[in-house]
């Protein structure tokens, strides 16, 4: 503005007066002066002075001399349009300014309606690269490219696939010696190992687990031979349990309520359910809450490809599955047994009863899957318990302004059999990702936050390494771990991509994915294969965190978003994945020779996104799409509104927080875009998903705590599964308690807590307590 005020002034000088008004040449430092304004302020100056090559003085008293006649007309003219011209240049010049101004502060606009997701140097810190300069965005994606490319990931993932490493095994051991001395080779500011003894769940080879055939007089018959004793559940409950058998699809709730509303009683019976959809500890915690006896889980042939070129599972093949390690968690009190698909054709041809619906069917008879009941079965559990040690490897780059925030990225180590997609792909491209940014550290890369880089142990028995370390930092973790990335399951195929993910982290893996280039498609990003089938990138891409990864318990029992990234085979299941038959021969085959590009293209995509993680000053993550998923939700509970208001009741309270959160985002969004880039406060502002962790649950209790992905009455879940029996409450009475039907006590408490959550997130968003505007 002093700029702007001095040319003012000379406008001033040059301008008219009454007594006198001399033009004349623009010389010395006046001229210099106009130069160093504006670089087309040299033409400007010649301009005027051949406009003016004369001096000119004003008028004389009369009579004082003769009067001449006017030897250049256009010298009148001009004397008078000069002032003119000069204050319109003035004001052009500062239009120009003001609107270049507003453009500068409003660039992050002009990205698009997320929230801190930019492109190329905007929000961008540099870097100061002793060799080359200053280093932006772009300087450092090419870097990062450059590196990446160097690697060997292939072979990594074939040695790795080869190695013993079951959890607590010698082989694990020496592989976890060989992984800390890899990572003491690189450029990082520390790297340690923790070690926990935890109680891991084994077969007991002198006790198999076994399956029989049980005649109407209670005589334990024929036994069915489970191919491989070693496949089983670990942490399922031991014990013997004896019951009919009924078909239960793929044992989610809907599944349940459809086989009891077509007259088949899941209660004190054994359900033989599909693998697939949700985890092992969903299907069996269902079957326990709907008094099921026991759960046996197959394969089903239909739920893989089909394509003859490509390997498939074998028909004597079980495939393994966890629960979660602690009762805390969910740990149902049922016994699971995995069988095989040769085993579940055995069973379906005894079953009779109502056909099952068309969906429900598979390829494993040549006539209709029947939901039963069937004969009587005894399944028989005899796993047993013992105190093993796990030791996960971690590895640091510190950052040079906020050292104490943490990107965290990680894999699991251990395999149940050679696990080659399961954790050889993961544990490859950990290992490449720390290469090649300890080659960026020596190149003059410095995130401003630390990147900590983690080798997961105990993986494959309810990722309990990850728990352990979870649990040991639960007080202060959400104050230090800004974001967690697995790279575990990353590469089941190469057709489909999907990210398993925070609502959060929705527009930052956007933002990337117009950057990585596709494994499979020339010429084409991630970005833009996605839309080509779906121009909704987002409902083709985006998925909920599932139980069973070890990103979920980031986010919903410590309140860190989180995202897992997998390549799926045309949204078909890879059929080796927690089999013994989960060998780098078998993933090779399934992706034909495109192994090491889809791997790569895990590594570039998580590559990039931990440099924008660690390295922007203001964390992309978009925490009003939360909005998006609570209006979601909310249009789910507006089915119920009229048979609430039957019986007296209101979704009002939650309505009233829903609106509190959606202002208070979109105010602090508001101010983001117009922050002044020192603003601590706002810098500060990132751990939006803990406010969604519940305080009114206790953590020993309800561990999974978060009220959208979480597990327990707490949840929005678990308010919709409450509402829907609405719609099958026997009596149709309002004010029904029935054990199995609506309880109006259970709802007030439902949500009374639904809220309080909510509206907290949104009191927390709003910033000072003194200055929240909310009428709840």
């Amino acid at each position: 503005m002093e700029r702007l005020w001095g040319l003012f002034q000379r406008a001033q000088q040059l301008s008219p007066r009454s007594s006198q008004t001399v033009y004349q040449r623009v010389e010395g430092p006046r001229k210099g002066h106009l130069e160093e304004e504006e670089e087309d302020g040299e033409e400007g100056a010649e301009t005027l002075a051949h406009f003016c090559p004369m001096e000119l003085r004003g008028p004389e008293p009369l009579g004082s001399r003769p009067r001449q006649p006017n030897l250049i007309p256009w010298a009148a003219a001009g004397r008078r349009a000069a002032p003119y011209l000069v204050l319109t240049a003035l004001l052009i010049f500062t239009g120009a300014f003001l609107l270049g101004y507003v453009a500068f502060r409003g660039s992050c606009q002009a990205c698009g309606d997320s929230v801190l997701v930019v492109s190329e140097d905007v929000n961008y810190e540099p870097d100061l690269d002793f060799h080359q300069g200053r280093l932006y965005w772009s300087d450092l994606q090419a870097m990062f490219l450059q590196f990446l490319g160097e690697g060997r990931l292939e072979d990594t993932i074939r040695q790795t696939s080869l190695r013993e490493r079951v959890a607590g095994s010698a082989g694990m051991a020496a592989l976890t010696q060989d992984i800390r001395a890899a990572l003491s080779r690189q450029k990082l500011d520390h790297v340690w190992t923790d070690t926990h003894y935890v109680g891991l769940q084994f077969p007991d080879p002198a006790h198999p687990n076994t399956l029989h055939w049980v005649d109407e007089a209670g005589k334990v018959g024929e036994q069915l031979p489970l191919e491989d004793p070693d496949v089983y559940c670990p942490y399922s409950a031991i014990g013997n349990v004896t019951g009919e058998l009924v078909y239960a699809h793929y044992g989610r709730p809907e599944d349940l309520q459809d086989l009891r509303a077509r007259g088949v009683d899941p209660v004190g019976r054994l359900l033989l359910v599909r693998v697939g959809v949700i985890s092992f500890a969903q299907k069996v915690t269902n079957a326990q809450d709907f008094g099921a006896q026991g759960v046996l889980i197959y394969p089903e042939p239909a739920d893989f490809s089909q394509d003859p070129p490509k390997p498939s599972l074998s028909s004597q093949q079980a495939v393994y599955g966890h629960f979660p390690p602690v009762a805390s968690s969910g740990l149902p009190s049922i016994p699971a047994q995995p069988i095989s698909a040769d085993i579940a054709s055995r069973l379906l041809r005894k079953l009779k009863g109502p056909v099952a619906p068309q969906e429900w069917q598979g390829s494993l008879l040549g006539s209709p899957y029947h939901l039963g009941p069937g004969p009587r079965l005894r399944l028989v559990v005899n796993n047993h318990r013992t105190s093993t040690p796990i030791n996960n490897i971690f590895g640091c780059i510190e950052g040079r302004s906020e050292p104490d925030h943490y990107v965290v990225i990680g894999a699991q180590r251990d395999a149940w059999g050679p696990g080659a997609a399961k954790s050889a792909v993961g544990t490859a491209i950990l290992l490449e990702l720390v290469r090649t940014f300890s080659s960026m550290v020596s190149n003059g890369f410095r995130p401003r936050r630390s990147l900590l880089f983690i080798s997961w142990d105990g993986g494959d028995f309810g990722s309990v390494g990850s728990t352990e370390w979870l649990e040991g930092y639960l007080s202060v973790l959400h104050l230090k771990a800004v974001v967690y990335v697995s790279l575990d399951n990353a590469v089941l195929g190469d057709d489909k991509f999907h990210a398993k993910t925070s609502p959060l982290l929705t527009s930052l893996i956007e933002s990337v994915l117009k950057q990585v280039d596709s494994p499979n498609h020339s010429g084409q990003t991630l970005y833009e294969q996605v839309v080509f089938t779906n121009p909704s990138w987002d409902a083709e891409v985006i998925r909920p965190l599932p139980m069973d990864s070890s990103a979920y318990s980031f986010t919903a029992f410590v309140g860190v978003p989180a995202v897992e990234f997998s390549f799926m085979e045309d949204d078909q299941a890879y059929p080796f994945l927690h089999t013994k038959e989960d060998t780098y021969e078998n993933l090779h085959k399934v992706l034909q020779g495109r192994l090491p590009a889809v791997a790569q293209a895990v590594a570039q995509l998580a590559g990039q996104l931990l440099i924008r993680l660690s390295h922007d000053r203001l964390l992309p993550l978009d925490f009003g799409r939360y909005g998006d998923v609570v209006l979601r939700h909310i249009g789910n509970l507006n089915e119920f509104s009229g048979d609430l208001k039957a019986r007296g009741l209101t979704l009002q309270w939650v309505y009233s927080a829903r609106g509190d959160y959606i202002r208070a985002a979109e105010k602090l969004r508001q101010e983001i875009y117009s922050s002044e880039e020192r603003d601590e406060r706002l810098t500060r502002m990132y751990n939006v998903e803990f406010y969604f962790l519940s305080q009114y649950v206790s953590p020993a209790d309800s561990p999974f705590r978060h009220i959208f992905m979480g597990r327990g009455d707490h949840t929005l879940g678990a308010l919709l599964d409450h509402l829907r029996l609405l719609r099958s409450n026997s009596s149709g009475t309002p004010g029904a308690t029935s054990s199995t039907g609506f309880q109006e006590s259970r709802f007030r408490r439902q949500l009374a807590l639904l809220t309080w959550t909510l509206q907290g997130a949104a009191n927390a968003l709003s910033g000072d307590v003194w200055n929240i505007d909310n009428n709840f």
